[in-house]
């Protein structure tokens, strides 16, 4: 291996070492140089899983400084909640982004939902949802379930139901992971671990219960790390996260993130219209008819007032 010019993958963050795995299957801990924290970077790592970069051996150490990011085609974005005007890039380069949801221990709310979705579509990541613990559901439960995905797959967002504990449905996960490279994302307590265990079995990621305390699970991944799947692709899986703030997203263009209203906004009698209360809003009008889900307009609200950052 020579010292200069070396190109790898970022599979693994822990804030200040990143592992990059070369072309020829080698893995170096590199370092960053110094530079970086300077170049106008305003998220809270300025290098995310899933980066394209180019590298130098240290001289005699088998270690590496970080020299160049290779342009990102996407990437998903949060806002950093203790740092208002600080983001965290969750992960990047990305064919896929799933967020796993639970309806109970712990519950993912509509809104983090809808959140999650928004950023996918607006950093031009392809989303889906996987509804885990299909074990625990009770006959009132699987009602709620299927309404649920009746909303989402109706906005073409595939929705897996699962039992990462039982294995049930989790053969349709494989198969939709197969040579792409995967995020995997929601709140602690949802079965990520749980999942990436099923869908990994040699990894044997530790996993906790949910906390009585707080009913949120006990955080069980630190740091995010991509694994090669044994079919082809890679999963990105992540630390769980509680919020998730949207960043960069102007209120007027916020309508563009949400396909609903992306498919109907041309037929409101004004071009700037805001879907709020402007007269012959075409939004409104198929809300009231409900061919736009309330659950669904009322976080465009929530997202477009600010009010983002609710689990």
């Amino acid at each position: 291996m020579t010292y200069r010019d070396l190109k790898g993958l970022i599979i693994k963050s822990t804030g200040s070492w990143y592992q990059v795995l070369t072309d020829d299957g080698e893995r170096i801990n590199c370092r960053i140089k110094g530079k970086f924290r300077t170049k106008g970077i305003t998220t809270t790592n300025p290098l995310a899983v899933g980066d394209k970069v180019e590298f130098e051996m240290e001289p005699a150490q088998d270690t590496g400084v970080i020299i160049k990011l290779q342009r990102r085609k996407n990437y998903i974005i949060r806002k950093a909640i203790n740092l208002s005007k600080q983001a965290q890039i969750l992960g990047a380069n990305l064919d896929l982004a799933l967020l796993v949801v639970t309806l109970a221990s712990p519950r993912t709310s509509l809104g983090f939902i809808d959140r999650f979705l928004v950023t996918s579509e607006a950093y031009d990541v392809p989303a889906g949802l996987i509804f885990n613990k299909l074990d625990l559901f009770s006959d009132e439960g699987l009602e709620m379930l299927e309404e649920f995905v009746l909303i989402y797959t109706k906005l073409g967002y595939p929705c897996f139901e699962v039992s990462a504990l039982n294995g049930t449905n989790v053969e349709q996960v494989k198969e939709t992971l197969k040579d792409k490279v995967t995020l995997l994302s929601g709140h602690s307590g949802v079965g990520k671990s749980s999942l990436v265990n099923t869908l990994l079995p040699d990894l044997k990621l530790r996993t906790t219960e949910v906390s009585d305390w707080h009913d949120k699970g006990m955080h069980t991944t630190t740091f995010a790390e991509m694994y090669e799947l044994p079919s082809g692709g890679f999963l990105i899986d992540t630390p769980g996260i509680r919020e998730l703030g949207i960043i960069d997203i102007e209120p007027q263009e916020l309508g563009d993130f949400f396909p609903e209203i992306r498919d109907r906004r041309q037929d409101c009698r004004f071009y700037n219209c805001r879907h709020i209360n402007e007269p012959g809003c075409a939004i409104l009008d198929a809300v009231e008819q409900r061919h736009i889900e309330s659950s669904r307009y009322n976080s465009y609200l929530s997202i477009y007032h600010g009010q983002d950052t609710r689990a």
